[in-house]
């Protein structure tokens, strides 16, 4: 019972808070003493009031950056907090499932459906982090390819303002196999663009393919 106040005590807003370092503090903390106690009982409270659930998902995908190991096994728990009506939630969890996917690729790829429903239905942030998962996922071979299709489908019908940063980040996992369609891709989009220095940007990716 001890630990259960220790760790929600700690947060910022039970300290009064508007900053988030007592969370980053405290998300250090579990990391160094390897708390899997701590973790749980952070995830426990993702369905408490808002202001601890937001403070329990930031220092959830906190640990999550440090030592993805200690929040691996809680994939349902954030697959749940997709469709929360608390924003902060929503792409604090899928945030969360980007620090993991590379420790569990198999079971995040078993779910993409309902991360890219989520990323469609969702805020910018949790786009941004929804594509940074396909982009993880596009690097592991076994998932290249059913991935890559739904990456390009992101890339369709994102937000021109975040195209040329998904352009860049997926840079690294384009190769000769599917450098044509990204680059065909990207080209489709380029009358989409108004603003100019969003547009070079583009054109500087696709001019490094070609």
């Amino acid at each position: 019972m001890e630990n259960k106040i220790s760790v929600i005590d700690k947060l910022a807003s039970s300290l009064d808070r508007r900053d988030e370092v007592p969370n980053q503090e405290l998300a250090k903390e579990i990391v160094l003493t390897r708390d899997k106690k701590a973790v749980k009982e952070l995830v426990d409270n993702l369905s408490n009031k808002k202001a601890i659930q937001n403070d329990c998902i930031k220092v959830l995908y906190e640990i999550g950056e440090q030592e993805p190991k200690l929040i691996a096994d809680y994939i349902n728990e954030f697959i749940a907090h997709l469709d929360s009506k608390n924003n902060r939630l929503q792409w604090g969890a899928m945030t969360a499932l980007g620090t993991i996917t590379n420790e569990r690729p198999q079971e995040i790829h078993t779910v993409l459906t309902t991360i890219v429903s989520a990323a469609d239905r969702g805020s910018v942030i949790t786009k941004d982090h929804a594509v940074n998962i396909l982009i993880k996922l596009c690097a592991i071979e076994k998932y290249s390819d059913s991935t890559f299709a739904l990456l390009i489908e992101q890339l369709l019908k994102s937000p021109t303002n975040q195209l040329p940063m998904y352009a860049e980040r997926a840079l690294p996992i384009v190769n000769d196999k599917n450098k044509d369609l990204f680059v065909k891709t990207l080209t489709s989009r380029l009358d989409d663009i108004e603003k100019e220095t969003k547009r070079k940007r583009v054109e500087k990716v696709i001019k490094k393919l070609k």
